[in-house]
């Protein structure tokens, strides 16, 4: 086994999933203190290369959420000081950031989800609002979700029932980034999916099942306590939660990922799991839902997580020098 001498667990940043963040980041290291390995948190500014660059740590777990942890820049940039992290690599952030275009590669490795259309805030500028929103009624039917094309903790989510609903969500949806992502909504049971590689190839954890006391499992939900329910493993037959394993590792390679990711799905009324989205740094607080997959499986979170973060260093080790 590869030592850990130091581990640096970045958390905060400047997004708007700071807090949760934040709350990530605390229990990601007190799990791997728990374990024996020095952890410490750091929230990072302009002062992070200067510091890794004058004690670089063993390896760095990257608890960042949205834009700052998950799309890949702070990766590239860990990668330019050789600094080993757990995780997806940049470009493998990259693409799993942005919705749309992981969806349609999930899609395209045989795994459904619902239909969707991705639509930039010009767009409806340029083009008409108000033909834009008869046709999307038209083709992929109410009722519809609309998120941001890029970001998490359901910030910017809203789902629309009625047609004149559709611009306020889309108005709210902007307020998070530049382009919407609207697509069919699917009722059913909300399962989320974790799936680690501690290096024996991708492998997916119990299903945990989500039930928001408000029938919305939004972001107040998500971060509550007791405002949501959640079971492990989901309370659904066998097959499907065989079915929902598979989409996860499906979604886990088609993306090319690595370590650590979390599938987020609807199994509908046929029982077939329906794809919604895949984040490559989940949550971990203490309402989150890899935890709660991590301890099903009968694992310890520090365990699994020091696993990661050696893989991480043995990976570091294999690198070609820099040309001289």
């Amino acid at each position: 086994m590869t030592d850990l001498e130091r581990v640096l667990v970045l958390a905060g940043g400047l997004s708007v999933e700071r807090d949760v963040s934040l709350r990530s980041g605390r229990r990601v290291a007190e799990a791997l203190r728990s374990v024996g390995v020095d952890a410490a948190v750091l929230d990072p500014d302009a002062e992070l290369l200067p510091r890794l660059v004058a004690d670089p740590p063993s390896a760095v777990f990257v608890a960042l959420h949205g834009g700052p942890g998950e799309d890949g820049a702070l990766q590239g940039v860990l990668d330019l000081v050789r600094v080993p992290y757990a995780g997806s690599t940049a470009s493998a952030c990259r693409l799993a950031f942005d919705k749309p275009d992981a969806k349609a590669l999930v899609q395209a490795a045989g795994v459904a989800t619902s239909p969707w259309l991705a639509l930039p805030h010009a767009t409806f500028r340029e083009l008409g609002a108000a033909h834009i929103f008869r046709a999307l009624v038209q083709t992929l039917a109410l009722p519809l979700v609309v998120k941001p094309a890029a970001g998490g903790s359901a910030l910017g989510v809203a789902v629309v029932t009625e047609a004149e609903q559709l611009p306020a969500a889309l108005v709210n949806c902007f307020g998070y980034g530049e382009t919407a992502l609207i697509e069919r909504y699917v009722q059913g049971t909300e399962l989320a999916v974790t799936v680690i590689d501690r290096g024996d190839g991708p492998v997916a954890l119990p299903p945990v099942e989500i039930t928001a006391a408000s029938g919305r499992y939004d972001y107040s939900a998500r971060y509550t306590a007791g405002a949501t329910e959640f079971h492990v493993p989901a309370r659904l037959d066998d097959e499907v939660l065989v079915r929902a394993r598979e989409v996860a590792v499906t979604a886990h390679r088609a993306l090319g990922l690595a370590d650590l990711s979390r599938t987020d799905c609807i199994v509908d009324a046929a029982g077939v799991p329906q794809f919604l989205e895949v984040n490559v740094s989940p949550g971990l607080t203490e309402t989150s839902l890899v935890p709660l997959a991590v301890a099903a499986e009968g694992l310890d979170l520090g365990v699994v997580l020091r696993d990661l973060l050696q893989a991480a260093v043995q990976r570091a080790d294999a690198r070609p020098p820099l040309p001289s």
